[in-house]
């Protein structure tokens, strides 16, 4: 296959593959930027994979940066860019499932090339245009369907987390994943036990926000790897009660996974440690839970001016969204101006403040403070008072003297 039209990261790069040409050594664009620029996708990482080793590589260009040179990769530094450029390879025993032993630098593509993942993502690029496919990766990419190098054990046990990458594959990708390759994830799947959660949880996440996660959560169950995720061991009725939900595609992952808390029927008080265990950030964990919450409200039918005021702009446009997977419209624009039009958005704003109504009712701070402000900031939210000092010292006065008659 020869492509024309070659894309203008590419375009950049090719001097830099060319000097190493100059120098006698063999270099190729390879991995996933290849596969992108033949299905037309937007292109991210170019890597470059050659045959001089590191310390030749280095001898070449005059700005590299070890990044991972005991793995045979150098970071070029060219016009303001960078590559890395690895030297082709092959690899030992993978102790881990995940990381090889020691790697062998090799002089040969087709060897480097053999120890990839799924043929979609062995080809290479030379800098005329011309693709080399050694294992019918351009076959699988109009067939539309993901396949591994090789066989399929052997990759898997190279490195369980490609069973996840294949997921997450199928669902950005939207392709078929070919049956050898499935029933070898099943086999296999037990050693993601081997993998950590931080690594899998990537994956996992991408594959959520992927064009077509529907096809790859059915994949996801069907091959048993939820069976070694956090909180997903004994979840599989509710895991497929899922699927028909996902008729929409998930562009946020805030959306995600407080979708998930919700359809697994997660007990709210279990919601931060099932979070936790796949190791999402205290700030990802306090977004679910305000959402979740929302969502709640949503679904009762009583969301009320006290909820958009423990809300925010970016909580309220993830409640758009997942309120899509439930039937429900809501729309953005119309919760965004509820949310504005709120006479105050937070305690800062109230005109009175705890010093004010210390002076003004002649006491010393304690409960009644929080108390008081609380009370008058739910009048304003209720607009029963408008946010004017007087007015609101008035009402803090007869609130406290009302609480002060109860107490006694």
């Amino acid at each position: 296959m020869q492509i024309t039209n070659i894309p203008k990261e590419f375009k950049k790069a090719i001097p830099v593959i060319q000097k190493l040409n100059h120098a006698g050594f063999e270099a190729y664009f390879v991995g996933g930027s290849v596969r992108d620029c033949i299905l037309n996708l937007p292109i991210h990482d170019v890597d470059i994979a050659t045959s001089a080793f590191p310390a030749e590589i280095k001898a070449v260009f005059d700005k590299t940066i070890d990044v991972g040179i005991e793995h045979g990769t150098v970071l070029v530094l060219h016009q303001e860019e960078s590559y890395e450029i690895t030297t082709f390879r092959t690899e030992s025993t993978y102790q881990d499932y995940r990381r090889p032993d020691h790697v062998d630098f090799v002089r040969s593509l087709e060897e480097d090339l053999k120890r990839r993942d799924f043929t979609i993502n062995a080809l290479a690029l030379d800098p005329t245009g011309r693709v080399i496919d050694l294992f019918n990766g351009l076959e699988d990419l109009e067939q539309r369907r993901l396949k591994a190098v090789g066989v399929a054990e052997e990759r898997f046990h190279e490195d369980a987390l490609r069973m996840m990458r294949g997921l997450r594959f199928v669902a950005q990708l939207g392709f078929d994943l070919e049956e050898k390759t499935q029933v070898a994830i099943m086999n296999n799947a037990f050693l993601l036990s081997k993998i950590s959660v931080e690594r899998i949880c990537i994956e996992f996440e991408k594959m959520l926000l992927g064009q077509d996660v529907k096809r790859a959560f059915q994949l996801f169950i069907a091959t048993h790897c939820y069976r070694y995720c956090p909180g997903l061991t004994n979840k599989k009725t509710e895991l497929m009660e899922i699927v028909p939900q996902l008729t929409h595609h998930i562009d946020d992952l805030t959306v995600a996974w407080c979708l998930i808390l919700d359809q697994l029927l997660i007990e709210k008080k279990q919601h931060k440690a099932f979070l936790k265990a796949w190791k999402l950030s205290n700030q990802r964990i306090q977004e679910v839970e305000l959402l979740f919450q929302a969502l709640e409200r949503v679904k009762q039918d009583t969301l009320t001016v006290l909820d958009y005021y423990s809300l925010n702009e970016t909580c309220l446009k993830q409640l758009a969204k997942i309120a899509t997977f439930y039937g429900i419209h809501l729309s953005e624009t119309d919760l965004l101006q509820a949310y504005r039009s709120l006479p105050i958005h937070s305690l800062k704003d109230l005109a009175i403040n705890g010093n004010d109504l210390m002076q003004a009712l002649n006491r010393k701070g304690g409960a009644w403070l929080k108390e008081t402000l609380q009370h008058c900031e739910r009048q304003v939210l209720q607009n029963e008072v408008p946010n004017e000092r007087e007015p609101l010292l008035d009402e803090a006065l007869e609130f406290v003297k009302s609480s002060d008659k109860a107490s006694n």
